[in-house]
């Protein structure tokens, strides 16, 4: 099991690469590509979420 730190940074990664695909693919007009970046940064955000509530539970 990972621990919340690293969820927490896996998170923010994932928010960071997906945020760069959604802005790569809104400028040279790839949909998918902005979509899947925007699919990534989701993913980021539930990530950090899930390392937020492992911290809350620990203590």
């Amino acid at each position: 099991m990972k621990s919340s730190i690293q969820e927490n940074a896996e998170g923010k990664m994932h928010r960071i690469k997906g945020r760069i695909k959604a802005f790569a693919g809104k400028i040279v007009g790839n949909r998918n590509l902005e979509t899947e970046g925007k699919d990534e940064n989701l993913a980021g955000k539930v990530q950090e979420k899930i390392g937020k509530a492992k911290k809350i539970i620990k203590k």
